[in-house]
């Protein structure tokens, strides 16, 4: 035992100098420099936005045809409405024209209408939640409507 002690004792005290406060390298009275983030740059549906894992642009991973963009902007108005809800940007690599939402109870036609007045025929999937719960929405669709891919808009959705 009494060899232990002269063997601990060095270890234990070289272990204190971690604690031991440093000077500050600020002067007092000066604050230190702080480093803030860049903003990010505004994303709109018309701009290349980098989405997935790899890094793939919007335009790359909609894959929708003219044929297919025109049929689904067409003008259809009327429908019965089923409230707003605000819509998220759903998986990108699903292609086509859907919105994933709680105002419906099973899969139909339908229609999502922005707050711009610009609007797109989709297919209507039923998700679990809320009426009140947020909407995914598809790639294509949010590009027709001319939202930004990073935006929460709250859209019109109507039936049929």
């Amino acid at each position: 035992m009494r060899w232990f002690i002269p063997l601990v004792i060095p270890a234990v005290l070289s272990g204190c100098a971690v604690f031991q406060q440093t000077e500050s390298p600020v002067s007092p009275g000066t604050e230190a420099p702080t480093t803030r983030p860049e903003p990010r740059p505004e994303a709109t549906a018309t701009e290349t936005v980098e989405v997935g894992a790899a890094g793939q642009t919007a335009e790359a991973l909609d894959t929708t045809t003219a044929a297919e963009r025109a049929e689904a902007t067409a003008p259809s108005g009327g429908g019965s409405a089923l409230g707003q809800t605000v819509a998220s940007l759903g998986d990108p690599t699903e292609q086509g024209f859907w919105l994933k939402t709680p105002l419906v109870s099973s899969e139909t036609e339908g229609r999502v209408e922005a707050a711009s007045g610009a609007s797109v025929n989709v297919t209507l999937i039923p998700i679990d939640g809320p009426g009140t719960a947020g909407s995914r929405i598809s790639l294509a669709a949010m590009r027709a409507l001319g939202l930004g891919l990073t935006d929460l808009p709250t859209v019109s959705v109507f039936k049929g």
